[in-house]
This record gives C-alpha cells, sequence and structure tokens, in this order.
C-alpha cells in the first residue's frame, strides 16, 4: 500500500509539474508573444505608412524645384517637355503603370494653358495589396519620361471583409505638363490665360 502511494504521489508531481510547464507557456503566449507580435506588426505597418509620407513629400519637394528649373530655363523646351497634344501616350503611362493595382480609377479634370505650357490635371485613386506596391507605382509615374507632379495625396489601409486580404488605398492629384512649341493646336486647346490676363 505504501508502495502505491509513494507511485501515486510521484505521478501526481510529474502530472503537477507538466501542468505547470503548460501554464507558464500558455501565460508566456498570451502575456508577452502575443502582445510583442502584435506591437511589432503595428509598428512595422506604421513604419511602412510613415516611409510612403516620406516618399511622397521628398517626390514633391524635387519634382517642384525640377519643375522651378527647367521653367526657369526654358520658355518650355521641346526637349524637357512633351509637345502637345500628349494625352494618349500620357494614359498609356498610366495604365502601364498601374497594372500591378488591384483597381483604379482615373479622372482628367481639366486643362489649363499659360503661354506655351500645358497642364493636363487629373485625379487618381487604386487599390493594392500593401505599401511597397503603392510606391512602386507612383515611382514609375513620376520617374516616367513625361512631366508629372504629384498634388495631395491620402491613404487608407485595412482589410477587404469579403476575402479577408489587407489592402492600401491611395487617393491623389496631379498633373501632366506639355508645351506648344511643337505642339499642334486643336479644338481641345484652352484659351491662353496669360493672354486673356494680359
Amino acid at each position: 500500500m505504501k508502495k502505491m502511494d509513494k507511485a501515486i504521489k510521484a505521478r501526481d508531481v510529474v502530472l503537477i509539474f507538466f501542468a505547470m510547464i503548460v501554464l507558464v507557456g500558455l501565460a508566456y503566449y498570451r502575456y508577452v508573444y502575443e502582445p510583442t507580435t502584435t506591437q511589432i506588426a503595428e509598428a512595422n505597418k506604421r513604419r511602412d505608412e510613415l516611409e510612403l509620407e516620406v516618399m511622397q513629400a521628398q517626390g514633391k519637394v524635387s519634382q517642384l524645384q525640377k519643375m522651378q528649373d527647367e521653367l526657369d530655363e526654358i520658355g518650355m523646351d521641346a526637349d524637357r517637355m512633351e509637345s502637345y497634344n500628349n494625352a494618349k501616350a500620357e494614359i498609356s503611362l498610366l495604365n502601364n503603370c498601374l497594372m500591378d493595382a488591384n483597381s483604379y480609377n482615373i479622372s482628367f479634370t481639366n486643362l489649363t494653358r499659360n503661354g506655351n505650357q500645358i497642364r493636363r490635371n487629373f485625379s487618381l485613386d487604386f487599390t493594392t495589396e500593401n505599401f511597397e506596391s503603392a510606391r512602386r507605382i507612383l515611382t514609375k509615374l513620376t520617374a516616367s519620361q513625361y512631366r508629372c507632379l504629384l498634388g495631395d495625396m491620402s491613404y487608407t489601409n485595412g482589410v477587404d471583409s469579403s476575402t479577408g486580404e489587407s489592402f492600401v488605398n491611395i487617393s491623389l492629384t496631379a498633373t501632366f505638363y506639355e508645351t506648344m512649341v511643337g505642339g499642334t493646336p486643336d479644338a481641345g486647346l484652352p484659351i491662353d490665360s496669360s493672354v486673356v490676363a494680359g
């Protein structure tokens, strides 16, 4: 009987020991591992958001400076800016840049003219799976051979309730610049605002 009691007690000690290990493991997972993993994921997400904001700000400053330098130099040098009407090529560029987007919508708003400078304004809304894909699309657009300046930009990110997949949606305004040097006036060409103002 004493031997049996000793065997039962030894088994109980082993079971209690394993139960304690399991409890410690569960407590570690619940109160240390899970919160840490969540915080790391949130920090990585916020880092991606900040990188996109920094890229937008740097791109805008760089483009503004480049455009200003060109405008100061030229009086619209045709070698640096496409001639009017470059709309088909610009739409083709947008479609090419947005090939990897999940969805997109482009809306050209108005065309303005000041002297030899033509501004083709548009709004763009597109969705990708992550910030890196969005960054690649914006880089393609701003690094193209056509002068394109990004304007206001906003973004949202979340998870698609129907598919469970994450997404990033970017909305922005932008402008393609063209020159009348070498261009052919047509019915869509607006009145020169510099002549009207003068």
